[in-house]
């Protein structure tokens, strides 16, 4: 394995890519990819892959290197109303949501399989754009492929009809597409934040135009791709990676009925605000603060490493990261000299080395708004138990190092505030009740974990906790299950069949006699 990173290649077109006579290969084990095919010349429009019409680009940037690596087309308003109207096209006229459910779910297995097929070359991307560690991208990859396989399970009829009686009459419930969709995704888990929208969508039977982030968006490239070797139906999918004006642009479309967005609050909040003047249907999965609650019998030795990936894994960005650590108060010292042991253990560096634990940020302004929480904890008072700053040695790179910060009150900025980087935040409580107080004391309430050897102890907390998932000795987002948030954490659930309903409406047909 070896990487090199490149800048300043010349480049022309030709068949779809822009190539180079610069022979960087970026390899990870059997994955490698050359300069040229981080240049795009295309874009998915109705299905079909499609040259595009403007010369303009923009620039993927490295987070190790601070390089351009990369570059996408930039999309037009003519290719965006192209894409709307293929999708509108398909779903007034097509055969997508008139085909029968087992054959959408045969269409879903045919896009998961190509997509398996380009599996190294989307997780080496996804390192390259991101900065996530290439021992951690395949596992997101995983995640993909699980989730458009259980959607296409659930492409069976029973999902979509069901019989009743009512008062002696015969009633046929019916669970019809509700439409266009349209999917805007976030910069972190670029190809799995797009399967929890693609994948109940064309379940569901709606056309779906996808918005992938700018910042990342050579990965959904492969999955541009992969729905091109999936032979869908014209109009069925499109993906336009761009910016948030092109996101706005799209949200205030007509040709749009639903609406799923995965990302910052603030921007939930203002698609909500459109949506409501059209009643677009709307599936929100926003911002999270995480608490993690550590009972006093919990084995310390045993959940100190879990509670560091939990909180900085991907570097903290992650929405569902655990990052504000409740700890009894006579149990905090010999907790925290624990979980800074760990902390201090991560491996900070090249993302493209299996030995890394924490790359660097993805974005240079991610970087700055972490070191602006770093100052603000600080002057709020706060202790910083390890990091705090940028790693020594280090000097190129997007890359904060892994912070703990000890003393913590429940109503500083930085135990309320998402902070979306590898920062704890420990916090200290007399007894579960007000365990439970401080991590209920929050706008956020999407992921929760509670830690014990009691399993009464633990079912109670846990009904108690105020988020959409509560895990026990553990952490993650149950991907398989409905995932979403309470509070201003978002609006209705992906995943398992609750995704599914947010892309259908409910119909009922009665027989009077």
């Amino acid at each position: 394995m070896f990487r090199v990173f490149f800048k300043d290649a010349h480049s022309t077109t030709n068949g779809g890519m822009v190539t180079t006579g610069d022979p960087t290969v970026y390899r990870n084990g059997t994955a490698a990819v050359e300069a040229a095919s981080l240049h795009r010349a295309e874009l998915l429009i109705g299905s079909q892959l499609t040259p595009a019409r403007s010369d303009e680009r923009i620039e993927v940037i490295s987070p190790y290197s601070e390089e351009v690596i990369g570059s996408i087309p930039r999309v037009t308003r003519s290719e965006a109303d192209l894409a709307l109207r293929a999708a509108r096209a398909a779903f007034d006229d097509g055969p997508w949501p008139r085909m029968a459910p087992v054959e959408r779910g045969r269409a879903l297995i045919r896009l998961a399989d190509a997509l398996a097929e380009r599996k190294d070359e989307s997780a080496l991307l996804y390192t390259l754009e991101t900065g996530v560690p290439i021992s951690t991208s395949p596992a997101l990859g995983f995640v993909t492929d699980t989730i458009l396989r259980a959607y296409a399970e659930m492409a069976t009829d029973e999902h979509f009809t069901e019989q009743r009686r009512w008062l002696g009459s015969e009633v046929t419930v019916r669970q019809e597409p509700v439409g266009v969709a349209l999917g805007i995704s976030p910069w972190n888990a670029p190809v799995a934040g797009i399967s929890f929208m693609i994948a109940p969508a064309l379940t569901a039977g709606c056309p779906i135009v996808l918005k992938p982030a700018s910042e990342a968006p050579l990965s959904t490239q492969v999955l541009a791709e992969a729905v091109a070797a999936a032979d869908l139906p014209p109009g069925v999918v499109s993906i336009l990676p761009g910016d948030g004006d092109l996101g706005a642009y799209l949200v205030e479309r007509p040709e749009v009925d639903k609406i799923a967005f995965t990302g910052s609050t603030a921007v939930g909040t203002s698609i909500m605000a459109s949506a409501a003047q059209r009643m677009v249907r709307v599936t929100l999965e926003l911002g999270g603060k995480g608490p993690a609650i550590v009972c006093d019998d919990a084995d310390l030795d045993a959940l100190a490493g879990t509670l560091v990936r939990a909180g900085m894994g991907n570097s903290g960005q992650v929405c569902s990261a655990q990052t504000r650590i409740l700890v009894p108060r006579s149990r905090h010292d010999e907790f925290l000299d624990r979980i800074v042991a760990e902390a201090a253990a991560l491996t900070v560096g090249d993302p493209m080395d299996p030995a890394t634990d924490l790359g660097p940020l993805t974005m240079k302004r991610q970087r700055d708004r972490i070191e602006d929480y770093l100052r603000i904890g600080r002057e709020e008072g706060a202790r910083v138990a390890l990091g705090g700053s940028r790693p020594k040695g280090l000097d190129r790179g997007w890359f904060i190092e892994p912070t703990i910060f000890d003393g913590v009150e429940p109503g500083m900025r930085i135990a309320q505030e998402e902070i979306f980087g590898p920062v704890l935040c420990v916090l200290s409580y007399e007894d579960d009740d007000e365990a439970v107080k401080i991590a209920n004391d929050s706008t956020y309430g999407l992921v929760g974990s509670v830690f014990t050897t009691d399993s009464e102890r633990a079912e109670r907390i846990a009904s108690q906790m105020r988020v959409g998932q509560v895990h026990i000795n553990g952490y993650g987002t149950c991907p398989g299950q409905p995932f979403g948030g309470f509070k201003r954490s978002g609006i209705g659930r992906k995943g398992g069949p609750e995704g599914l309903a947010a892309y259908l409406e409910t119909k009922v047909v009665q027989r009077h006699r």
